[in-house]
């Protein structure tokens, strides 16, 4: 014998018996209680949330011999036709089969005559958004003023496709994806009538690879009891959706929480051996550590997951929980982009290793108390948000006699420094010979500039840039760098954080001040406060000239005699922001 799909066996006959929407249900009803039908009604809503579904019962409700209700009988003949799908005053039409402009036509020629046998004759157009444009217009009219006797019904996944003249005509109702719990308990007393055994982890996962679609979930039923010779067990659904046993998500954030950086790549290995999805694994990681924060913010919440999360609630910090749960999404979407799946989802296991604290560094020594007690920020990523070394140097430089010649730096892509270097580099030095080591360790033995060429700057690095052939993003760069030292050959630059971008350009301004100077240069940039360098940027001292020339400008329109007879005899207004500063005096 061939069975019923459970989607069609237990389709809502009615109002009461339909699930999760109960905002269109309540319109619906006090519309057909209160006699006030609108002619033409939009269904959206994804897939498998009870659009068609509630098209039948609205034609039931509307032909049941009862007379128009919101509880029709369901046994006279109308709503048994109905539900058999033979009534014939509804017609069911499906855009994505019948788009073009004749079959529009032909269901404007049908409205005009009366029902066959009921009451009212229902036009249900699903996926309406398929239909041409010319069968949009040809509809427009008949959409807007149908006879008394025509009840249109517009279903839809996409209404953004629909035009606006339609959606102007009919009564709009969105329809909400369902819930997992609202499916999940939906699915149970299905089950239950169909003496189907059952465990609630195996109906939660259903649930939730429903993805709000009550057709989709007892369609993965139908599958899963077929699945499971007629029941439905835990590990057998888990098999069957390709869904990863959360046994597995939990090993994977202990190892994270004891910084087992082996541990990690065994559970790789294991999953890789198992088959398992990594997109899967990723995906369970990012419910983990939704559920760890909801934990951690509101103990009493009602978390997704079936496991107990009690011990890694503790074991991290908020703060740790919002970085790892954005790695699993980042590693999500950028798998496909990934060598292959499991080289993108161990780096993404490996991102999240790194970035708790307490890991072991790069050689693989364990981590030591220092490390572990500093804030996870200051782990996050490349060092870019350390101020400019030696600031407090570069103050006492400042402060120096202008008799002694003051040299340039040069800028090149800062190799990683050690915290050490960064606070030898940051000790104050009253001495010019200490300025001179500001160098850090690696970068001490460069050739020196000979005593011409250093004669030859004089330390204006905005005029030196004024001079330089530069051009495009590498005179941009040249322009917003501040000088903050010269040291042999090495020229010494700080560059502000929001202009950081333009570090790319450091290797061309090396070359060009190689040519300008005829000797190698090295060109050392780093990236922080540039308010307390010696000197400002070029960018700067042409902003302080332009706002000194405004200032000029508007100073000298207004004294104008000819602008101040237009004030006192004309009552002109003077608009400042429309004042230009030009090239020659005002007369």
């Amino acid at each position: 014998m061939t069975a019923t799909a459970l989607a069609r066996k237990y389709r809502s006959r009615n109002f009461s018996e339909l699930i999760g929407q109960q905002h269109v249900v309540k319109a619906l009803t006090h519309a057909l209680e209160t006699g006030r039908l609108h002619h033409a009604y939009l269904l959206t809503g994804t897939r498998g949330v009870g659009k068609t579904t509630i098209a039948r019962i609205l034609a039931k409700c509307l032909n049941c011999e009862t007379g128009v209700t919101a509880a029709p009988c369901g046994t006279c003949s109308a709503c048994l036709s109905v539900e058999q799908g033979r009534f014939v005053d509804l017609l069911e039409l499906d855009a994505a089969s019948n788009t073009g402009v004749d079959d529009m036509r032909e269901i404007i020629e049908n409205a005009r005559y009366a029902p066959t046998s009921g009451r009212y004759k229902v036009y249900l157009i699903d996926e309406v958004h398929m239909l041409s444009k010319n069968a949009f217009n040809a509809m427009l009219k008949t959409l807007e003023e149908p006879p008394e006797h025509v009840k249109f019904v517009l279903a839809t996944t996409d209404p953004q496709k629909i035009p606006v003249t339609v959606l102007s005509r009919c009564l709009q109702f969105n329809l909400k994806q369902l819930p997992p719990d609202l499916i999940g308990e939906h699915l149970r007393d299905v089950l239950g009538k169909e003496n189907v055994a059952h465990d609630d982890v195996a109906v939660q996962l259903i649930a939730r690879a429903a993805a709000g679609s009550m057709r989709d979930a007892l369609s993965i039923t139908d599958q899963a009891i077929a699945f499971g010779h007629g029941k439905l067990e835990a590990e057998q659904v888990r098999t069957m959706l390709g869904v990863v046993d959360t046994d597995y998500v939990i090993r994977i954030g202990q190892s994270l929480a004891a910084t087992d950086g082996a541990g990690l790549l065994a559970h790789v290995q294991m999953l890789y051996e198992r088959g398992i999805s990594f997109d899967s694994v990723l995906q369970e990681l990012g419910v983990l550590f939704h559920d760890i924060a909801l934990r951690q913010a509101i103990p009493a919440a009602q978390i997704s997951g079936a496991w107990d999360i009690a011990d890694l609630v503790e074991a991290f910090s908020p703060e740790t929980v919002q970085v790892l749960y954005q790695i699993a999404l980042t590693g999500r979407r950028d798998l496909p982009l990934a060598p292959d799946e499991r080289a993108g989802f161990t780096m993404s296991l490996l991102r999240m290793h790194a970035f708790v604290p307490g890991s072991a560094d790069a050689d693989g020594n364990a981590p030591t108390p220092e490390r572990t007690t500093k804030p996870l920020r200051a782990r996050l990523g490349p060092r870019v948000e350390v101020a400019i070394p030696a600031l407090d140097v570069i103050q006492k430089a400042a402060e120096m006699p202008q008799s002694a010649p003051q040299v340039s730096p040069v800028i090149q892509a800062a190799p990683t420094r050690s915290e050490d270097s960064f606070k030898a580099a940051a000790a104050p030095t009253p001495s010019r010979e200490t300025v001179a080591a500001f160098p850090p360790p690696g970068l001490a033995s460069v050739p020196s500039i000979s005593t011409s060429t250093a004669s030859a700057f004089d330390g204006d690095w905005p005029a030196l840039v004024a001079r330089l052939p530069l051009v495009a993003l590498t005179r941009e760069f040249a322009r917003n760098s501040a000088l903050v030292k010269v040291d042999g050959n090495t020229f010494w630059l700080a560059l502000p954080d929001d202009k950081r971008t333009l570090i790319k350009h450091q290797a061309k301004m090396k070359d060009i001040l190689t040519e300008y100077f005829g000797k190698p240069i090295r060109l050392e940039v780093e990236l922080g406060d540039i308010k307390n360098t010696p000197a400002p940027t070029l960018a700067k001292q042409e902003a302080t000239a332009r706002s000194e020339r405004q200032i000029e400008a508007e100073t000298e329109f207004l004294a104008s005699p000819f602008v101040q007879a237009l004030v006192r005899d004309a009552g002109a207004v003077v608009h400042k922001e429309t004042i230009e500063p030009v090239d020659r005096p005002l007369k």
